[in-house]
């Protein structure tokens, strides 16, 4: 398993480096600048800063400086953010969207999971029906709407917590900001693993379990659950990374400081660096969160070797 997972990393070197070569060739080919404004800068001025920046070499030379940089971890500084890096937005970022997503992804998982059973237990009946039209109201509802209604209720309305702010990652300043992301995810996991559950309890082997007289649960959890677990597994790869590397949506509604705004902001002020930064981050995430799904594959499906 360490030998393939090796493999798998280092042949996401090339996509790696695809997603920046890309992504430096777009940002650079998009209309307008890092330092471009309403106020008109004197040319020497404007000339002065480019150079400062290196912005005054031909691209191919720029970008194989980015490259130098990127492999030993810098990515840069920020033309917009002064006296600041790319490392330092992320650092500051980050955790705000790790703590955020990670309590969020963890929720769902809780409330998702025995729904999704639940339901698949009770297959057809309102038992099922009701839970399952619910998670489709989670799906459907956006987040832009979901938010400003939950500060409506328990903000402005109940007075039971804070409209917003990071508020140095206090619960009563995270309530809002997890319910909010969670619960679409909460309403997709709900939704996955009733279908899947349904599926692996039609199974012959699981009919042939019931058929010896086990109980119910030994059923589920001994036989049913971990080949359930296998499609969910593909949605959590990914999904886990969106949900961690927070929503712009969500940031800008709670007014969090996490790197969703910084990399919005950065593509709007033409901020090469700090839209080159994060994207290279949430590549190495994405490649890493699919990794790790695969592997889990092996530990859920014994049948299941990597070489």
């Amino acid at each position: 398993m360490l030998r393939y997972s090796l493999r798998r990393l280092l042949s996401a070197i090339p996509t790696l480096l695809v997603v920046i070569t890309l992504s430096f060739a777009l940002l650079h080919a998009a209309p307008g600048g890092p330092f471009d404004s309403e106020k008109v800068l004197p040319p020497q001025i404007k000339q002065n800063i480019e150079h400062a920046y290196h912005l005054d070499e031909p691209l191919p030379e720029q970008y194989l400086r980015y490259l130098g940089q990127v492999l030993q971890g810098d990515f840069g500084p920020s033309y917009q953010y002064r006296d600041t890096t790319v490392n330092d937005l992320i650092a500051q970022g980050l955790p705000v969207d790790v703590t955020i997503g990670g309590w969020a992804l963890l929720l769902s998982l809780l409330i998702g999971l025995p729904i999704g059973i639940f339901a698949a237990l009770r297959q057809n009946t309102a038992l099922d029906y009701g839970p399952m039209a619910a998670a489709m109201l989670g799906i459907s509802l956006p987040s832009f709407i979901v938010a400003p209604v939950m500060i409506l209720i328990f903000a402005v309305h109940l007075h039971w917590l804070p409209a917003g702010d990071w508020g140095g990652g206090s619960p009563s300043h995270l309530v809002m900001p997890v319910l909010a992301l969670a619960a679409p995810y909460t309403a997709y996991i709900a939704r996955l693993m009733r279908g899947s559950m349904v599926e692996t309890l039609s199974s012959p082997y699981i009919r042939t379990a019931r058929a010896k007289g086990l109980p119910l649960r030994t059923v589920i959890w001994a036989h049913a659950f971990k080949p359930a677990m296998m499609p969910l597994v593909s949605f959590l790869g990914p999904a886990s990374v969106g949900i961690i590397s927070g929503s712009i949506v969500i940031e800008t509604i709670f007014s969090l400081p996490g790197i969703g705004r910084y990399f919005v902001d950065g593509a709007l002020n033409r901020d090469y660096t700090v839209v080159l930064g994060i994207t290279i981050l949430y590549g190495i995430a994405i490649i890493v969160a699919n990794l790790i799904a695969d592997l889990v594959y092996a530990l859920l499906d014994p049948r299941i070797r990597y070489q």
